[in-house]
């Protein structure tokens, strides 16, 4: 099936983290996992979407403009957008919680990648959205830290983030398709998860490992 008829919602229904990383190792794009410990905090299986940044810094000064770049970046979301938060691996405050999520879920956002710390898991679990980050810690982000830039190249994990792009995140993990790439990349992924089907099922009706790799050149 050409990549182009391969919708976001029909990916959401086929396609994984692990496949869409093969998918990009098989084209030498070998470093497109971030390499952190983001895990899926309100009780949700998969995200995807396209990437919304937003560049996060440290601070210990009054914030002269409290939370102007966050709610200008939340305000503007789009439909499928994933909403991103480099904020270095930072756990001075929580940067994102139930009310952000509200308001991003209002402009057709779809969950956060939060590389950084959030609070309110209990409420944004209850409300069904999706939020990957380090971990949570309970002091409001106000005078703490704050979005210096947004809708820019972001990197979290050594894997540099471009609005637009697609991530997908699972309880595997999350990976990041360059906008450049991702037609080919969706055709092989989506290619490569049909041929597991056929592989698994014939290992389940006895046939040896081994010879299902060789047979079928999956695994």
């Amino acid at each position: 099936m050409p990549q182009d008829e391969i919708t976001l919602d029909m990916m959401r229904k086929e396609l994984y983290s692990a496949v869409v990383c093969d998918a990009l190792d098989a084209m030498g794009l070998r470093n497109q996992s971030p390499h952190a410990d983001l895990r899926p905090l309100t009780g949700s299986e998969l995200l995807i979407g396209r990437c919304r940044t937003t560049l996060w810094a440290d601070m210990a000064h009054e914030d002269p403009r409290p939370y102007e770049l966050e709610l200008r970046a939340v305000d503007s979301c789009k439909p499928d957008d994933v909403l991103i938060a480099a904020a270095a691996g930072s756990d001075r405050s929580g940067i994102w919680g139930e009310l952000l999520s509200t308001a991003a879920r209002n402009s057709g956002c779809i969950g956060a990648i939060v590389d950084g710390s959030v609070r309110d898991v209990a409420k944004m679990t209850a409300m069904q959205f999706p939020v990957w980050a380090l971990g949570t810690r309970l002091y409001d982000s106000l005078h703490r830290q704050r979005v210096v830039d947004i809708d820019v190249p972001v990197e979290i994990g050594g894997v540099l983030l471009c609005p637009d792009d697609l991530i997908v995140a699972d309880v595997d993990g999350v990976v990041v398709v360059p906008r450049r790439v991702e037609r080919e990349v969706i055709r092989r992924a989506w290619e490569k998860v049909h041929a597991e089907n056929v592989t698994r099922d014939a290992i389940k009706g006895g046939m040896k490992s081994a010879v299902a790799y060789a047979k079928y050149g999956v695994l």
